[in-house]
């Protein structure tokens, strides 16, 4: 799948097969929300960016209406993908909506901000992924932060 955000000329690519694994992983802690960190890679041009991997976290509170997830003990798992290929990087976060649209909350804002923020992220745009799901439907919504605004994936 490849979604782009035409005014920014951004890219991004997922396998299915990942979405499929985000999407099964998150349901398994219904009816709270769940997530992780997302791993991928840019093109050259830094205009195409491929979701390939995701990490669990170790410790995490998770609601029906919030996910809080903590980076301790994932240090060396991000160090094991830049390893094996030094390209491959975090680049963002995924998390479940129970029960609604994958529509980003004040407080999904409020977390981009905190990880722009934290003098141990070097990413400048994190990507932020949106499971909503109910009994019948499943919607993914794929943001990215670009100069201070929130960009929705089309």
């Amino acid at each position: 799948m490849i979604l782009k955000v035409k005014q920014i000329g951004l890219s991004i690519e997922v396998e299915k097969e990942l979405l499929n694994k985000l999407l099964a992983v998150g349901k398994t802690y219904y009816p709270k929300e769940f997530g992780g960190f997302l791993i991928g890679y840019y093109s050259e041009d830094n205009k195409h960016l491929h979701i390939t991997d995701t990490i669990l976290p170790k410790k995490y509170q998770a609601y029906k209406h919030s996910f809080e997830r903590s980076t301790k003990g994932i240090e060396n798992v991000l160090i094991k993908f830049y390893t094996e290929n030094p390209r491959k990087i975090y680049i963002g976060e995924w998390h479940t909506h129970p029960d609604n649209s994958p529509i980003p909350s004040a407080t999904d804002i409020s977390a981009i901000n905190t990880i722009i923020n934290s003098k141990n992220t070097s990413i400048e745009n994190p990507v932020l992924l949106i499971i909503g799901y109910s009994k019948t439907t499943v919607d993914f919504g794929f943001y990215v932060w670009f100069e201070n605004k929130l960009y929705k994936y089309e």
